[in-house]
């Protein structure tokens, strides 16, 4: 099943990433995708990974973390604690199923998807890091399976790149997220007409995974088009979890769901609309009215009339034409100004 074709109400499509933040247990990750379905998250993400699907176990320089939440630690070491087992797969996907939670994961070898594809994911993500990773996507799209992209960090050629291998190898549905890749982004660091420029440029889904506390950035996007929201999500920012530091709670997402929703509705249609309310709120505006008494034949003159509420006569931009004509018959003051009324 596609993303776009289970979503009832208007608004994004938000996807609750767990990521790592179950803390390597089965059951809490298990408790996790419940709480984030029972607070609206249409979809539900996982990472399927071991470490040796990322890296090698090596405290050389360059692979040592200097800056942020992870400072000191390998890579090696943060993907060891960050990642899902791939043990987990078939019991979470098993659970998923039970409760009818729309799950898929962003994988990160060719191990990884096999281990999915034994397990009937549904669609496939590939995540911003990966995105020059030509062979995961090939592989990935093969499964014509829809394909969720961020494109964090990449130029145009790359997400060019990456683009054309998916159509090329089959993904049935590509939606591409603007991603600021740092943990967590801070709001000036966004370029969120990214969304509205990829939108037109690749005429596919477009949407945002998004790193920043709050969801003004995700309301902002929504306005810009976006069609899913991704973030990560944890019971508790003060857990402790790997992500938990830029991670949204049940309430923030409940609120995430509730807000983008009245964006998409209040955004409409590219086009002046009166709705039926509006047509009827009209009478509340200004027409022409006579506010002093007119005999039959006289001209009436500037002195005599005054644009006021409510909007009962003539419109105010009509009046011109009245001006110097003469009556038809007697008319007393106060009266909406009428064109039949004059010769």
């Amino acid at each position: 099943m596609a993303f776009y074709e289970h979503k009832t109400k208007k608004g994004p499509v938000i996807v609750a990433e767990i990521s790592g933040n179950h803390g390597g247990k089965l059951e809490r990750a298990q408790d996790l995708m419940l709480l984030a379905k029972k607070h609206g998250a249409d979809a539900i993400k996982i990472q399927t990974y071991e470490a040796d699907s990322l890296t090698i176990d090596s405290k050389r320089e360059e692979f040592m973390i200097r800056g942020g939440l992870w400072a000191g630690q390998s890579l090696y070491e943060l993907y060891q604690k960050a990642c899902t087992p791939r043990s987990f797969v078939k019991p979470l996907f098993e659970f998923a199923k039970e409760h009818e939670i729309f799950l898929f994961s962003s994988p990160f070898s060719a191990k990884d998807v096999e281990v999915l594809e034994e397990n009937a994911c549904p669609a496939y993500k590939i995540a911003s890091f990966e995105l020059v990773d030509v062979d995961l996507i090939a592989l990935c799209a093969s499964t014509k399976k829809p394909l969720v992209m961020s494109v964090g960090l990449a130029n145009l050629e790359e997400i060019e790149r990456a683009y054309n291998v998916a159509l090329k190898h089959g993904a049935s549905e590509i939606t591409l997220l603007h991603c600021e890749s740092h943990y967590p982004a801070e709001p000036y660091m966004f370029n969120l007409k990214t969304i509205s420029f990829l939108k037109h440029h690749f005429n596919c889904h477009v949407g945002l995974s998004n790193h920043a506390l709050g969801s003004t950035l995700d309301i902002a996007a929504t306005a810009l088009g976006a069609q899913m929201i991704e973030k990560h999500f944890i019971d508790d920012r003060q857990s402790g979890e790997v992500d938990a530091a830029f991670s949204m709670t049940p309430q923030e997402l409940s609120n995430l769901v509730k807000e983008t929703e009245d964006v998409a509705q209040a955004l409409g249609e590219e086009a002046v609309v009166l709705k039926e309310i509006d047509v009827s709120a009209r009478g509340g505006r200004r027409s022409v009215y006579l506010v002093k008494d007119i005999a039959k034949g006289e001209v009436l003159s500037a002195d005599k009339v005054k644009v006021i509420r409510p909007a009962c006569g003539l419109e105010p931009y009509l009046l011109p034409t009245l001006l110097g004509k003469k009556a038809k018959c007697d008319l007393k003051a106060p009266l909406p100004l009428k064109a039949c009324d004059f010769d």
